[in-house]
């Protein structure tokens, strides 16, 4: 199976992959975005270690029974060859209805049919208001093309 784009990645084909997932992380189907990864692909997300796509699978259902309304934006940051690096936030909130924004980096390797096999996530939530909210989109689902990306942090 192959996963266009294929690495080496350009500028254009980097910002396409990471475009790809955003809208695939927002669709929250675990088995939709299970197939972007090798079947033996290797995340640590936080300080979880997650090997294999059925754990992939299993991480993401558990994930989104917590983060409740999920809305992503990922960031292209930096690429190299067959390796991209990604800045992003989502909001969430959880049962008791509290919301928060995540804000995360991650780092992915690719294999030559443009899988991803390794996937490095280090991630911080942030207690926000509902009036602070700044992802307001219907979701599950993509960004619509007229929400912007992050764009520059505040100062």
């Amino acid at each position: 199976m192959s996963r266009p784009p294929l690495p080496p990645f350009t500028r254009e084909t980097a910002a396409q992959k990471v475009r790809m997932a955003e809208d695939a992380w927002n669709s929250r189907d675990p088995q939709r975005i299970s197939l972007a990864y090798t079947e033996d692909s290797s995340w640590r997300n936080r300080s979880e270690f997650i090997q294999g796509r059925d754990a992939i699978v299993a991480f993401l259902a558990r994930k989104w029974q917590t983060e409740r309304d999920y809305r992503l934006i990922k960031d292209l940051w930096a690429f190299d060859g067959n390796r991209i690096a990604v800045r992003f936030q989502y909001e969430w909130h959880d049962d008791a209805g509290r919301w928060f924004r995540s804000y995360g980096n991650e780092q992915w390797e690719f294999d030559e049919a443009g899988l991803m096999r390794r996937r490095e996530a280090s991630i911080n939530d942030v207690a926000i208001t509902e009036a602070e909210r700044r992802f307001h989109w219907a979701a599950p689902g993509p960004r619509p093309a007229d929400v912007p990306g992050l764009g520059p942090e505040p100062r």
